[in-house]
């Protein structure tokens, strides 16, 4: 037993050590997989977490009181709720109005609160940059500035008042832009889409001018149970805002762009997989003559089996845990303060659940795509792996009165195809996760990606966050097919030496040939693009919501032909280089 574990350790390290480039190309592979996975499980959490590390750090409250009167009404509304039976603590009540803000000309609702210097008991806005509160000064919520584009030291107007943003801060008494619920008069049911400014509290009464001032009340329970059985209601005149309600909105934000990561996740494992197992085939395939060999000296489809997988499952640790630290590292990119909430993933390590998550699926991406391959040469027959013989295309009479009317290109490409048809699906399978995906952006790309506050249009931070989301996990899926292209075709190249320098010796041009190769890449790739366009369109549809806008078919045309001619450039590069090689050394340097 422990001469066998050697032999397959002294196996492993000999072929890691032979097979650098090949063994990079694995760890990326899966890498790409499991960073992508460990993003969308770190985003998975900051769809709560974030919001209770800002709720903690600002004493937020459990409840929002705003009553449907103003001025002195609501303050006499208000009044009782403080000394209620249950309530534990409580802050303001605090002025507040809707009221129009100018900022680099655009003009847009805002909820303006005025606030005091000091800290108070409950709801203690975290300044994230500048200061807090002073008179003559405005403090933004982050979001709805970088909506804005407004910066520290930035003049605006509220309502004819004239403003210095003095600091930008973060709270959990309100839900972030665009979800702070302007209303046209205070007590309105109806609520429009706007930001929440702070302001001085001795101010706030100039600049509402002839407006009348409502006022909100913050509450903290003695009872969990009494914020958490509502979002929103209305009692008496008065409406509740539950802390639950404020934490969905605000999770809002990135819940679009998680979905799009754990999408972008399946599509990445299944092209991982495509691309593992042409690796491992290729490999495979080079090894046959060493398969034969170890059967020749007493060993058996088990230990095959085990020298070919240890490889690939030390491989898949290791990606594991590079997908791992730079998904964990890409975490706070997508979940920064910028979107109103406090922290981010990456100060914290990865969850053990997302460790287990991400190594699980380095290890199955690994054994799927390799068990099928090291199986098969696990039970070739000795004689035949000694020989390494490819697969013999079937011929039939059609078949042959058929390739009798090909040009030389396509015969060659058809013929090569037949060689190593699964070769081919895998280039198939590879050309259809990519263009779906490249499909699923351009349709991102069709949408609106605004809202409208007023009679101003303001960039969406969901959908902005969400095509962010998307174009990470297109570079990515990209990089790894082109990655995939380029090993399959290099494989393809190497593996038809032998049948190019044939075709050669019978009168084929080194054009003929190389067009040949390109054909070969080309026929399967055809079939993936006719189903990645309708796959890709589709798969966006199912993750949407409300409206979708159709991206033009020039758009879906232009992906297709882009996607088919890269296919070819790609094949191209490495078929001329082999056609530069004499044919007799070809003949000479491949078995026959």
């Amino acid at each position: 037993m422990a001469g066998h574990l050697l032999l397959v350790c002294r196996l492993m390290v000999r072929d890691l050590r032979r097979r650098r480039t090949e063994t990079v190309l694995l760890l990326i592979a899966i890498g790409a997989a499991t960073g992508t996975l460990t993003l969308g499980l770190a985003l998975n959490n900051a769809l709560a977490q974030p919001y209770e590390r800002t709720r903690a750090a600002t004493a937020g409250p459990d409840v929002v009181a705003t009553p449907g009167a103003t001025g002195q009404d609501a303050l006499a509304a208000l009044a009782p709720l403080a000394a209620a039976p249950g309530v534990t603590a409580h802050s303001g009540p605090y002025p507040m109005a809707y009221l129009m803000l100018t900022a680099r000309g655009k003009t847009v609702p805002a909820v303006v609160q005025g606030r005091d210097d000091s800290p108070a008991a409950l709801d203690r806005p975290a300044v994230t940059d500048g200061t807090w509160v002073r008179p003559g000064g405005v403090v933004f919520e982050p979001t709805f500035a970088n909506a804005l584009g407004v910066h520290i030291g930035d003049t605006v107007d509220i309502n004819g008042h004239s403003l210095r943003v003095v600091g930008t801060a973060v709270t959990a008494a309100r839900a972030v832009y665009p979800s702070a619920d302007w209303r046209t008069s205070a007590g309105s049911p109806l609520t429009e889409s706007a930001g929440l400014v702070w302001v001085d509290r001795s101010q706030i009464g100039a600049l509402a001018g002839a407006r009348p001032l409502s006022y909100t009340l913050n509450l903290r329970y003695a009872d969990p149970r009494a914020s958490t059985s509502f979002t929103h209601k209305r009692t008496d005149g008065i409406e509740y805002s539950s802390w639950v309600g404020i934490a969905e909105a605000d999770g809002r934000l990135v819940k679009p762009a998680r979905l799009a990561l754990m999408v972008g996740s399946w599509l990445l494992t299944a092209l991982a997989v495509a691309g593992v197992a042409n690796i491992v085939a290729g490999r495979v395939v080079d090894q046959r003559r060493r398969v034969g060999l170890l059967k020749a000296v007493g060993a058996g489809p088990a230990m095959i089996a085990a020298v070919h997988l240890a490889e690939y499952l030390v491989i898949a640790l290791a990606a594991a845990g590079a997908g791992l630290a730079a998904g964990w590292l890409a975490a706070p990119a997508l979940t920064n303060p910028g979107a109103g909430l406090l922290g981010s993933t990456g100060t914290h390590p990865p969850a053990l659940r997302t460790v287990l998550a991400a190594t699980v699926l380095a290890l199955a991406i690994a054994a799927a795509a390799a068990l099928a391959p090291v199986l098969r040469a696990a039970t070739t027959d000795t004689v035949d792996a000694l020989a390494d013989a490819a697969t013999p295309p079937r011929r039939r009479g059609w078949r042959v009165w058929l390739s009798r009317r090909m040009p030389t290109a396509l015969l060659i490409g058809v013929r090569i195809n037949a060689r190593r048809p699964r070769r081919a699906r895998l280039v198939m399978v590879n050309t259809l996760i990519t263009t779906a995906g490249l499909a699923a952006l351009l349709m991102g790309l069709a949408q609106d990606r605004h809202v409208r506050l007023g009679e101003t249009e303001l960039t969406n931070p969901r959908g902005t966050r969400t095509l962010q989301a998307m174009l990470l996990v297109i570079v990515v899926l990209c990089v790894l097919a082109l990655i995939n292209a380029v090993v399959s075709t290099w494989t393809a190249v190497l593996d038809a030496r032998h049948p190019l320098a044939v075709a050669r010796t019978l009168g084929a041009t080194p054009a003929q040939v190389t067009a040949g190769m390109a054909v070969a890449q080309i026929l399967p790739a055809i079939p993936g693009v006719a189903l990645g366009i309708p796959a890709g369109i589709g798969l966006y549809l199912v993750t949407s919501r409300g409206d979708v806008q159709y991206a033009p078919a020039s758009w879906m045309l232009a992906l297709a032909l882009t996607v088919l001619l890269t296919v070819a450039a790609l094949t191209a590069i490495p078929a001329l280089a082999a056609t530069r090689r004499p044919v007799a050394d070809a003949l000479q340097s491949t078995p026959t």
